[in-house]
């Protein structure tokens, strides 16, 4: 793998451990830059005048449609970026990508902006600058989030509301029975057809093509140089697009790091079961959490076989539902929830300790803090079954809930086996350990 080789290096602040949970983080430094306004080439603030790069084009204008309010980006600099659809093929239509500039907090901010890069894919960028903002990546520098190509905040936006609807009966079917698939895999083609019929060539909605839209970012926002910060899939593209567009990189920081040598659904249990071990590990070795939870591997893995064996079915309410939604827990489903719940792993040791002594009558009532989300969205219902009846759990409220050092003490996925064999790609990165949200700490 190719890497962007920044020309001089500095050593970065010491990071802050902040709250729940750590990540897996590396950062690639590069320049050092002195404080300044952030601008474009023009003299303005980054954002407020047209540009162009080659076919792109940027206009400022509104900020781009969100499914709900993000106040993050209330008082941002917006506008859309034009690019071709398909860039190998001369006279492809054009897509718009929305664009959102959240300003830096600093009355003076560096001129280097930091580009966030969203999960996924299909995660969208522009509903996330919450996280950003959480993780204090505005400090002193402008945040630009932009639109994947496809998702929500983008024109054409590719969703799947047939997808949504599957995943709101998933909670009612058994996880791994053939009916089950089957239903998955009808839906997933209908949605594919559709979207081909409207004219969509899907084959330009790939890595290649959003790097380059990044590229076009950058240079029709007249900027000289910029930082990259990727989260999950954005950590992949993120790396592809160092080695496709390297210039005017300053620095680049990856949280979650999902290298391109390895692909996600291979490499997505085995990372599972090293942060299950992990989670597990650490209750062990604090007394207070294995006192009140002992042996919770073997709780998890009773569990697992006994709804497999033998799944509970329930009904629950949900907002915005006439009609009760029927539940029903299997062991792959409380498998997959534990594949989400790591990333909050203070919650699992008394989630698992509720669930083996049959207390759901409790957790149902959590269903009703739960909204349903708007037609084409990731997860129109909670992504797993099990979600809906074990987040209830607060372990900032409840301290004893968790393990006996309280939020941070537990470890999230991914481990850091990702990170370590990326770092040693990458001469000039450097591999940290951060706590908080993503971004929190980071000094690029």
């Amino acid at each position: 793998m190719a890497s962007h080789h920044a020309p001089r290096r500095r050593t970065a602040r010491r990071i802050r451990a902040t709250a729940a949970g750590a990540a897996t983080g590396l950062l690639i430094t590069g320049l050092l830059a002195a404080p300044a306004q952030a601008r474009n080439d023009t003299g303005g603030p980054v954002g407020t005048a047209a540009g162009k790069a080659g076919d792109a084009t940027y206009e400022p204008g509104p900020c781009p449609k969100t499914q709900q309010p993000v106040p993050e980006i209330e008082g941002a600099r917006c506008g859309t970026l034009t690019v071709p659809e398909n860039r190998a093929e001369p006279g492809s239509r054009t897509i718009k990508l929305g664009v959102a500039i959240v300003p830096a907090k600093a009355a003076q901010p560096k001129p280097d902006p930091i580009v966030w890069l969203a999960g996924g894919p299909g995660d969208d960028a522009v509903g996330e600058a919450k996280m950003a903002v959480d993780g204090g990546l505005n400090r002193d520098r402008d945040v630009i989030l932009m639109s994947q190509r496809g998702t929500y905040s983008a024109d054409p936006a590719l969703t799947c509301p047939n997808v949504d609807e599957f995943n709101a009966r998933l909670v009612g079917l058994v996880y791994d029975a053939p009916s089950t698939e089957a239903l998955h895999v009808q839906a997933t083609k209908e949605c594919r057809d559709r979207l081909a019929a409207l004219g969509a060539d899907l084959s330009a909605y790939n890595d290649i093509e959003s790097a380059a839209d990044l590229a076009d970012l950058r240079t029709a926002l007249g900027l000289k140089e910029w930082n990259v910060f990727g989260i999950s899939y954005g950590t992949h593209l993120a790396l592809v697009y160092m080695r496709l567009h390297p210039e005017g990189i300053r620095a680049v920081g990856i949280d979650g790091i999902l290298p391109p040598s390895r692909g996600g659904s291979t490499a997505a249990w085995s990372s599972a079961r090293q942060g299950f071990d992990g989670l597990f590990k650490a209750c062990a070795e604090q007394p207070a959490c294995n006192s009140r939870y002992p042996d919770l591997k073997a709780t998890f893995e009773r569990l697992v076989r006994e709804l497999e064996a033998k799944p509970v079915t329930t009904t629950v309410k949900v907002p915005g539902r006439a009609e009760p939604v029927k539940v029903v827990l299997d062991g792959g489903s409380l498998l997959t929830w534990m594949t989400s719940a790591t990333h909050t792993a203070t919650q699992v040791p008394r989630a698992l300790d509720e669930l083996a002594h049959g207390k759901t009558a409790a957790d149902r009532a959590a269903v009703g803090r739960l909204e349903a989300r708007p037609p084409g969205h990731r997860g129109h219902l909670p992504r797993s079954r099990l979600r809906s009846l074990l987040q209830r759990v607060d372990p900032v409220r409840d301290p004893g809930a968790g393990a006996q050092g309280g939020p941070g003490s537990l470890p999230l996925l991914p481990p850091l086996g990702t990170g370590a064999g990326t770092a040693a790609q990458l001469p000039a990165s450097r591999l940290r350990r951060l706590e908080g949200p993503p971004g929190a700490g980071l000094d690029p």
